[in-house]
């Protein structure tokens, strides 16, 4: 089954645009914000928190990445109209880090000016390993100025994400998706485990905020046994997952009284989100498409 699930990763790029969105449904929103807000609302009835994401990482002009800002703008006031206990995560690359960092520092700072001036917060996504020095760089200034409605995403599999850890006072920690070479990534899955684990208990000890994020499960046991071991208040620490992803074990989560927010992205550019979650996941798409080709052959 394992080499099926790779073939279907492998030809992803050749499938017609429909089919990936039907096998990529499940894990996004939909193209609008009404469609983000009404998972809000479905997840906020099952006791979870939300971060909402405005999918469109390429942008190629100034103005491609200020109507970007321009959209999160429209989230934050959306939830603060409707009073969702939801906040916004985003990528600087959509920002326009790629064109001039003054722009993507421009466009951040009133993202965040504004979730402050709304009493919400701004998560920072972490992309590939290019963009690591200027993201922490941006998130460091912008705290510095003041902005404690902050946080930035660090990849355990990045061999320096230990090293980077000290003054980040709320980190989501996941595994990291992107391929690097191995001078500095880790690339055996137990080391990106173990090194997930020293992560983790090292932001605990300094004092930080944490997103425990994963769907491993032995990574959900450690990071369950590492706040207890702490003594962690419940509002010291949260799990995050994917819309999507083991939604049975969210609720399990939430059931036993811990924080769990979900991964909501929405927006045009679903489609270069769907692939890359897909081609990180073989046995997801597999499993997808299964479902998918048995809905078809059963009509």
């Amino acid at each position: 089954m394992a080499l099926l699930d790779r073939a279907i990763v492998r030809i992803l790029p050749a499938v017609p645009r429909p089919v990936v969105q039907r096998l990529s449904s499940r894990y996004i929103a939909g193209p609008s914000l009404d469609d983000a807000i009404r998972v809000v609302r479905r997840l906020s009835a099952k006791g979870k928190l939300a971060t909402v994401d405005v999918l469109g990482e390429d942008v190629t002009t100034p103005d491609e990445s200020r109507a970007i800002a321009g959209q999160y703008h429209d989230v934050l006031a959306r939830l603060d109209d409707e009073g969702l206990d939801a906040n916004i995560s985003l990528k600087l690359t959509g920002l326009g880090l790629e064109l001039d960092y003054e722009l993507c520092r421009e466009n951040l700072e009133a993202v965040v000016g504004d979730a402050h001036a709304r009493g919400n917060f701004v998560r920072i996504d972490m992309e590939d390993s290019t963009t690591t020095d200027r993201t922490l760089r941006l998130y460091r200034e912008l705290h510095a100025s003041g902005f404690d409605n902050l946080g930035v995403v660090l990849q355990a599999y990045l061999r320096r994400t230990l090293p980077d850890l000290p003054g980040l006072d709320n980190v989501r920690l996941c595994k990291g998706i992107y391929i690097e070479p191995p001078e500095i990534a880790f690339r055996e899955f137990e080391a990106v485990r173990a090194n997930f684990v020293r992560c983790l208990e090292a932001l605990v000890a300094q004092g930080s905020y944490v997103g425990i994020a994963t769907h491993d499960e032995y990574l959900i046991r450690e990071g369950l046994r590492v706040v207890r071991a702490a003594g962690l208040d419940r509002d010291r620490y949260e799990f995050q997952m994917l819309l999507g992803v083991r939604p049975d074990r969210a609720d399990d989560l939430v059931a036993d009284g811990h924080r769990l927010r979900v991964y909501v992205p929405y927006g045009s550019h679903w489609y270069e989100y769907s692939v890359r979650r897909l081609q990180e996941n073989p046995k997801m798409a597999g499993q997808v498409a299964s479902g998918l080709f048995g809905r078809v052959l059963g009509r």
